[in-house]
């Protein structure tokens, strides 16, 4: 009997060694089963965009979120059957273009930016006069001077001799100037006898006729021109926001939206196709020098959305102030009268005391401002303008900022900026564009240090870097801010303004998403955040600067999701 016993509890113990085997077999098993994941890159530069960390080789998104960073060894740690070899190419996280113009057009509209002189500019003009038909309205954006081997800008006379019988308004890169024909000056009652209209210029030519270059008011005519249908302008912004994918932006800030467009447009647009476009934030202008304070604040409180709302497809960004104009007029306001003319220094394009009030209403009421302001003066008006808000109703997380800063204020009022927390969104891309602009008009330190981007940051001013659309694609903006040449090759203000590419890229990223509270979400290459991510056909950090425009965009992924090949 006990010896029985004996057998059976001898059995019993093996038949529980044994399943304890077979566990730990199957917990082996399991351990050794690689996870799953929904895409994996590797073989490449991955730069994360993290200050002060190394670059990787590898990245693992599962869902639309990154799962991990790291080297080859993540590959033996997950599976997936969507395996992406580098081949040594850079993995960064998305471009996001913090201040850009994406805009929804109709048929009669002629994107002029990839025309290079004026002979080809009014044959295209003809095609369009042909393809609308006589009395038409034609409108159009994009050409620039500065690259026309003509050397000038097109006139009346040139848009006349193909468009007789159509009226057309053609706009400069910028915005800030356009030239229009005969037959849309006598629509708009303008001839050599009109008085200039307020913050803008009627230009004459020697025979003290107009000659049809209109400066910052080109509104006067193109409020004549018919609006577009819903579906056709839809259709537009859509189109025009596809197209930066293959620029590998994943992240876009519209500058001057209407409260209207907002709700009729942006956001039609956005339900229907999120998934496929780069995130937006839209940033409303509350138009205050057209409509004045009080309307101006009554059209906020109707429109009832503040900074913030919305999702991280689509939401409402900062509001919009206009304090001056631009360098294609030029009109920017300035502490010192121009180069080309001391006499002429600008002038506010709003009231100062309405500004304050707005800013006033706006930061008190939840939300974030982003300030147009190209002249010093212009800047050093608006920090004051900022500073007095904040002392009075302290923020310490505000992220007020200013867009474009470029002439360079004094070093104190930048150091004002740093205290405050003040940022800028920066275009060094307008380095390159509008040298001949800034050749023209500036002089001295104004000239070599125009668009600074280093002192700014050596004052410790957050920058992140943005195009305007002057051009889009944010690899001239990087070339400009690392090597500070012009288009013709000259350099500005040499090691000054000059950033690593390291910064380069950073604020081209990370900066942006800080910019507009984002930078939990997207900005790096880090486990949890979104896997907005972009292959470029070269490694930035490797190459020769005067090859940085040559670089290609392989890949575009928005939220895992490839979004654009090449």
């Amino acid at each position: 009997m006990l010896e029985n016993n004996r057998r059976l509890r001898s059995y019993l113990r093996g038949v529980v060694k044994l399943a304890q085997v077979m566990i730990l077999m199957v917990v082996v098993s399991a351990c050794s089963e690689p996870e799953q994941a929904d895409m994996i890159l590797h073989n490449g530069v991955v730069f994360t965009s993290v200050e002060g960390a190394g670059l990787e080789t590898a990245v693992v998104v599962r869902g639309d979120k990154i799962v991990a960073v790291g080297g080859e060894d993540l590959l033996s740690r997950y599976a997936s059957s969507n395996t992406i070899d580098l081949k040594g190419r850079l993995l960064m996280a998305g471009f996001n273009d913090s201040h850009t113009h994406i805009r929804a057009q109709p048929g009669r509209f002629m994107d002029l930016t990839k025309i290079s002189s004026i002979a080809e500019l009014t044959s295209a003009l003809a095609a369009k006069v042909a393809e609308m038909g006589p009395n038409e309205w034609i409108t159009g954006y994009g050409w620039s001077e500065d690259i026309f081997p003509e050397g000038r800008r097109p006139t009346r006379a040139d848009l006349d001799a193909v468009s007789p019988d159509n009226p057309v308004v053609l706009s400069r890169a910028g915005g800030h100037s356009a030239v229009a024909n005969t037959v849309a000056l006598n629509l708009g009652g303008l001839d050599e006898h009109s008085p200039d209209p307020e913050d803008g210029m009627l230009e004459k030519g020697e025979d003290g006729l107009l000659n049809g270059i209109i400066r910052e008011r080109q509104d006067i005519l193109l409020k004549f021109v018919p609006e577009g249908t819903p579906d056709e302008l839809a259709d537009s912004l859509e189109k025009n926001l596809r197209a930066n994918l293959a620029l590998g932006i994943t992240s876009v800030t519209d500058a001057t939206a209407s409260f209207q467009n907002y709700e009729m447009l942006w956001k039609r647009v956005y339900a229907r196709a999120a998934e496929t476009l780069p995130r937006a934030t839209v940033q409303v202008h509350p138009d205050l020098k057209s409509v004045g304070l009080d309307t101006a604040v009554a059209h906020l409180q109707a429109f009832g959305h503040k900074t913030g709302e919305g999702d991280d497809r689509l939401k409402i960004g900062p509001l919009k102030i206009y304090v001056d104009g631009g360098f294609t007029g030029p009109a920017a306001w300035t502490l010192e009268g121009y180069g080309s003319d001391p006499s002429y220094s600008g002038k506010a394009a709003v009231d100062m005391g309405e500004m304050y009030e707005l800013v006033k209403y706006g930061h008190n009421n939840g939300y974030q401002f982003g300030i147009h302001a190209i002249g010093d003066r212009a800047i050093v008006e608006a920090v004051g303008v900022l500073t007095r808000v904040l002392d009075e109703a302290p923020v310490k997380d505000h992220r007020h900022y200013l867009n474009h800063f470029t002439v360079m204020p004094p070093a104190e009022t930048m150091a004002t900026m740093a205290a405050y927390d003040i940022g800028i969104t920066q275009q060094p891309n307008f380095t390159y564009t509008l040298e001949g602009r800034y050749v023209e008009h500036l002089d001295g330190a104004r000239l070599e240090h125009n668009n600074p981007v280093g002192t700014p940051m050596k004052h410790g001013v957050r920058v992140a870097l943005s195009s305007d659309i002057l051009p889009i694609g944010p690899l001239v903006g990087i070339y400009a801010a690392v090597t500070r040449k012009g288009m013709s090759g000259r350099v500005f203000a040499g090691e000054d303004e000059r950033i690593s590419m390291e910064q380069a890229l950073r604020a081209y990223t990370l900066g942006g998403a800080y910019q507009h509270r984002d930078e939990d979400i997207k900005g790096s290459v880090e486990v949890g955040k979104l896997a907005d991510l972009i292959v470029l056909s070269q490694n930035l950090l490797a190459i020769a600067p005067e090859h940085i425009m040559q670089t290609n965009v392989d890949y575009t992924i928005i939220g895992g999701r490839i979004v654009f090949r090449r």
